[in-house]
């Protein structure tokens, strides 16, 4: 990987981000090689299959959704569920659990962008130190979990699944203060959901993105190895969350 990344270098494998159609397509077609999946989170860029058979379409929306720190929001019914320690939160114990969770999650099996091929490309990535997850479990059984890229500053959060209520939730909020605590500089989530944007996500357009991932790839940061974050952490994400005001649900 080059020391100087940036969106505003010219890419080996795309035409520039700017250069996507009114639907956000940057091109069709191409490989899911490591070396080509991580120029294109270099320049803003990702994959966004239709199906296992047709080509690849390469996006970059004119909206982008991320997290912001200062944005973040903790709903009043998840507090208590973090508080208790209600899922154990781990790092990249399962990533291929997690990764075929995503694909399978509310019958997607068969009808999802999350194909056979991904599944591999992102496998690969993780095998290579880019590709993380967070699980959180209950009793030993995996409840949910989230899995993204983190490139520099980077982290580009792909999706996430739950098989029990709010543990999906919760994976991805520990995964933020975790990013917090590192030293992340920009958490993309690709597309607003409901979830996420119950959670602070919003959007920005495209030309305020790239220059904000310009400046995270420039950041000298890394994952790590272990969660660094304890519950007491993820809900200081919330700027609101006064813990003297939360009710004792213990």
């Amino acid at each position: 990987m080059r020391d100087d990344l940036s969106p505003f270098r010219p890419s080996r494998f795309f035409p520039p981000a700017e250069s996507a159609n009114r639907y956000g397509v940057v091109a069709v077609g191409g490989t899911l090689h490591p070396e080509v999946l991580l120029d294109a989170y270099a320049h803003g860029i990702f994959p966004w299959p239709i199906d296992e058979d047709s080509p690849i379409v390469w996006a970059s929306p004119g909206t982008r959704a991320i997290f912001e720190w200062e944005h973040i929001h903790i709903p009043h019914r998840l507090r208590p569920i973090i508080k208790r320690g209600d899922f154990q939160i781990t790092v990249d114990r399962d990533f291929s659990a997690v990764i075929r969770g995503c694909a399978t999650a509310n019958g997607r099996a068969g009808a999802t962008w999350i194909t056979p091929a991904m599944i591999e490309a992102y496998t690969h990535l993780h095998e290579l130190g880019y590709a993380h997850s967070v699980e959180a479990w209950k009793a030993d059984e995996l409840a949910g979990g989230v899995y993204g890229v983190a490139l520099r500053g980077l982290f580009a959060a792909e999706s996430m699944f739950y098989r029990i209520s709010n543990a999906s939730k919760v994976a991805l909020l520990y995964l933020l203060a975790h990013l917090k605590a590192r030293g992340y500089l920009l958490v993309d989530i690709q597309m607003l959901t409901p979830v996420t944007q119950s959670l602070g996500a919003r959007t920005i357009r495209r030309r305020q993105y790239l220059y904000r991932l310009a400046e995270a790839l420039r950041a000298n940061v890394t994952f790590g190895t272990t969660l660094e974050v304890t519950a007491a952490d993820v809900l200081a994400l919330d700027e609101t969350y006064r813990p003297s005001s939360e009710p004792n649900t213990g």
